[in-house]
């Protein structure tokens, strides 16, 4: 018999602003070195999946299903923390990542295309 899914506790829930689909934006990062890694959507049950495991699961708009980060790749996320910003719009997660963060394989999704580079 599995166990039932842990549902997203209703304090956490009222605070989230939600997409017309019922998405929030997840941003990851490395934790200790603050490197951006990816950027990932949530439903309600995502989240409460990440909170009770500390697995890095979210929501795909392609699929239409929830995914857990490593689950065919093997480069999981041991998340470490997870914050809800100040308009509850978007949540942070902390994490250990094993491997590629991006699904190209690259570290992290965000080391293709520089826009602007720093000024020297």
């Amino acid at each position: 018999m599995t166990e039932p899914a842990p549902t997203l506790d209703p304090a956490i829930a009222a605070r989230l602003k939600r997409t017309e689909d019922g998405l929030v934006a997840a941003v990851v990062q490395q934790r200790g070195t603050g490197e951006v890694l990816m950027m990932a959507w949530m439903d309600d049950e995502a989240l409460a999946l990440t909170l009770a495991t500390r697995r890095g699961t979210y929501f795909s708009r392609s699929r239409g299903r929830l995914w857990v980060k490593g689950e065919t790749s093997g480069h999981t996320q041991q998340v470490h923390e997870v914050r809800l910003d100040c308009d509850g719009d978007t949540v942070l997660l902390v994490v250990d990542q094993a491997g590629a963060a991006c699904h190209t394989g690259a570290r992290t999704c965000f080391d293709e295309a520089v826009l602007l580079q720093p000024e020297v």
